[in-house]
């Protein structure tokens, strides 16, 4: 039984067992004393009796045939009723019986105290200690509540109490977990709109600007054209910004579940690539792919893609007219690798362990298009689907971003 796991509840049982010998030694004792307290009384008597006959001249043969004869007789009921020694006599009137029933009672109730003052003293330990450890239970409890989780409740014995109290510890480590989860969804909410109020500045104030401009010259086409491109191309940066910040945000607070399934590694370059092919040809640039259509990978096709897309569209942005960006892929006996190269200008050591981090953007980068999200919702996309990211690059010769997947992941 689970409540005889209870160390203390054993201690107890054991106290009461104990206990039972003692009361039954305790009762054995008392009876064997009152049969040697009665059978001294009967001596005496018997002693008494003989010695008051012998004075009288009564022949010791007819005291023997008196103290040995066990059967009893009218006339000598006849006789004790004359001297007023019946059955209804009272205790008092009888002096030997009246002085055994006074010691039997005096030893019944020493024992009777004695007992009661160990069995009461043992009770009283066992609830003192289980008050205790109640009382330091409800201490830690107030704690939980308190929302301090740095205590932990007993359970460093076993019974039903200490599961329960496991099971209260785990409800709190639950608890913690989820406050700690809560306290980081709000830095990241907080931090989130942070950022994108900081970086909606000045494509605001750059919108702010062209509208000034449209509105002092209204007639003048040339500048209003000008000026509404310049009002698109901003528009399209606030919408990309605010795009790629929800998404890591949802990332970061685990709101987004990766549907991955088997997936061709071509299907997912291409679904990822496929917006990018007319801006390459538009800047005279080539994708290419090279791998085996058949390999898969176990991903989520349209995260990866995007992931994907992302670091190409890096690439793009990077590599000047005439140059190229390859997708090659490959698998290994643990791994499916999809290296993702371009030759055009590299990433200067000192940019190279800051790309991944959000806005950032090289002094080299100043003039290219971006906000500096893609490759840090990129890498969160791969991370996030237990695979591995990373780059190497040389100044002036191109930059190789390489994503590692589990081949059982």
């Amino acid at each position: 039984m689970k409540l005889f796991q209870d160390k203390q509840v054993r201690y107890f049982c054991c106290f009461l067992i104990s206990f039972l010998f003692i009361l039954l030694g305790s009762g054995a004792w008392l009876f064997s004393h009152q049969i040697d307290s009665a059978k001294e009384m009967l001596f005496v008597r018997e002693n008494t009796m003989i010695s008051v006959l012998l004075e009288q001249g009564v022949s010791e043969e007819v005291i023997a045939a008196a103290i040995t004869n066990t059967e009893s007789g009218e006339s000598g009921a006849d006789y004790l009723s004359k001297t007023g020694r019946t059955g209804n006599t009272a205790a008092n009137a009888l002096p030997e019986f009246s002085e055994f029933r006074k010691e039997a009672g005096r030893h019944i109730v020493s024992a009777a105290a004695w007992l009661s003052v160990l069995l009461t003293g043992g009770v009283f330990i066992f609830l003192w200690k289980r008050d205790r450890l109640y009382q330091k239970a409800e201490g830690i409890m107030q704690q939980y509540i308190a929302g301090d989780f740095t205590s932990h409740l007993s359970q460093s014995s076993e019974g039903t109490i200490y599961q329960m109290f496991s099971s209260m510890d785990e409800l709190a480590t639950i608890l913690q977990a989820r406050g700690e989860s809560q306290q980081k969804e709000k830095d990241i909410l907080k931090s989130t709109i942070s950022d994108i109020s900081h970086q909606l500045k000045t494509p605001l104030a750059a919108l702010t600007m062209y509208q000034e401009i449209i509105a002092e010259e209204p007639e003048n086409p040339n500048t209003v054209k000008e000026f509404s491109a310049k009002m698109g191309v901003s528009l399209k940066r606030i919408k990309q910004l605010i795009e790629a910040m929800l998404k890591i945000t949802r990332l970061d607070a685990g709101g987004i579940m990766f549907e991955k399934q088997k997936n061709s590694v071509y299907e997912v370059v291409s679904h990822g690539i496929n917006e990018l092919k007319l801006r390459a040809e538009q800047e005279n640039k080539e994708i290419i792919l090279e791998g085996d259509r058949d390999q898969t990978v176990s991903c989520d096709l349209e995260w990866t893609g995007e992931a994907i897309g992302n670091i190409v569209k890096n690439a793009l942005d990077h590599t000047d007219s005439g140059g190229n960006v390859q997708i090659i892929w490959a698998q290994s006996p643990a791994m499916v690798r999809i290296q993702i190269k371009d030759n055009g200008s590299g990433i200067l050591p000192e940019d190279i362990h800051h790309i991944f981090k959000r806005f950032y953007r090289s002094k080299k980068s100043l003039d290219t298009q971006g906000v500096g999200l893609g490759l840090p919702l990129a890498k969160a996309i791969v991370e996030g689907q237990k695979g591995v990211i990373s780059v190497k690059s040389e100044l002036g010769e191109g930059t190789t971003f390489t994503i590692s997947f589990l081949t059982d992941s």
